[in-house]
């Protein structure tokens, strides 16, 4: 039934939204934000997938996965960082504690791998030895565990221009986030990768590496923001196969966004010009490996919502518009 229901979704995808009653619109790679009245937010994710810091196209209820997965981790995770959830207001949608966002991305590993022109094997492949202020022993091979996580914060980039990864000296040199945030940030993120490890590993799965936004309240807590251990955010591995993969120099088994990032680089994509048109197979494949995360993750089954998602939206969003009335649009 589900494989049915990913099929019959591949022309009803969530796109993009339009809910001018809710307030200020911010549009990312992958979510719609709005500034609401109430003086919350509300995160819109979308089933739009971005890679290479691109928009590709769409995955069948990748949104509804990424909203059930940040919701998850944001409650199992609250008591060792604290995060910007309120609640869950719809399959697609979280309403948020208002934040003003670090521009810096958080970026942890714990493995050498990655496959596109910014990541630490690319680098690491090329001869260099430093990656955003760590040295790296000689002799790693791909996929490899490191001595240990390691944070390479990146640039926050304006929508379609890449960002770019450097060591706390270099990020702190441009000026976009003070010394201070950087630090308590970073040991944040730390704490909450190892959680993220923890509770992985008690699943049978290995979690690579991710990303983190973090944001700034009005009396000055930073807190976890946007989206924490999903398949956008991280990359996850199979632990039962891992070994065995790596001994015979296989890739290993991924539930993550690789799928997509490793079909395009096998065509000579890595993120320059127009990216080609995502086949229904891909999308397909896609939207089966997020659906199976979320599973895996959650110990839940992943039951989608196949109500026309614009209209759902406006009826579960009306009660935190400003009083004129929601319109959405799917273009």
């Amino acid at each position: 039934m589900r494989d049915g229901a990913i099929q019959n979704a591949l022309e009803n995808t969530l796109k993009s939204t339009s809910f001018s009653s809710l307030g200020e619109k911010y549009e990312g790679k992958v979510r719609d934000t709005y500034k609401t009245a109430h003086g919350t937010r509300v995160l819109v994710t979308t089933d739009r997938i971005s890679a290479f810091d691109r928009v590709l196209g769409t995955i069948p209820f990748k949104g509804q996965v990424l909203t059930k997965l940040a919701g998850w981790w944001f409650e199992k995770t609250k008591s060792v960082v604290p995060n910007h959830l309120v609640r869950v207001v719809d399959p697609n949608a979280l309403e948020c504690i208002d934040c003003k966002p670090l521009l810096v991305e958080m970026v942890v590993r714990a493995y050498i791998t990655g496959s596109t022109s910014t990541s630490i094997w690319t680098h690491y492949q090329r001869g260099e030895r430093t990656f955003c202020g760590h040295r790296l022993p000689d002799g790693l091979r791909k996929n490899q565990k490191l001595p240990g996580p390691i944070l390479t914060p990146a640039t926050k980039a304006p929508k379609g221009e890449h960002d770019v990864s450097g060591s706390r000296e270099e990020i702190l040199a441009t000026r976009q986030v003070s010394a201070d945030d950087f630090d308590r940030g970073a040991e944040l993120v730390m704490k909450l990768f190892e959680a993220g490890q923890r509770i992985c590993a008690e699943r049978g799965l290995i979690l690579v590496d991710t990303k983190y936004e973090l944001g700034k309240t009005k009396n000055g807590d930073i807190l976890v923001i946007d989206e924490i251990h999903t398949p956008d955010s991280s990359r996850f591995w199979m632990q039962s196969s891992y070994d065995e993969r790596f001994e015979a120099e296989r890739e290993p088994e991924a539930f993550d966004k690789d799928f997509v990032r490793n079909w395009y680089t096998d065509r000579g994509y890595r993120g320059d010009g127009e990216p080609p048109k995502m086949p229904d197979a891909l999308r397909i494949g896609a939207a089966e490996r997020y659906i199976s995360a979320c599973e895996r993750i959650t110990g839940e089954p992943f039951v989608p919502n196949e109500e026309e998602p614009i209209t759902r939206l406006t009826k579960n969003l009306a009660p935190l518009s400003s009083g004129a009335s929601s319109r959405g649009e799917k273009k």
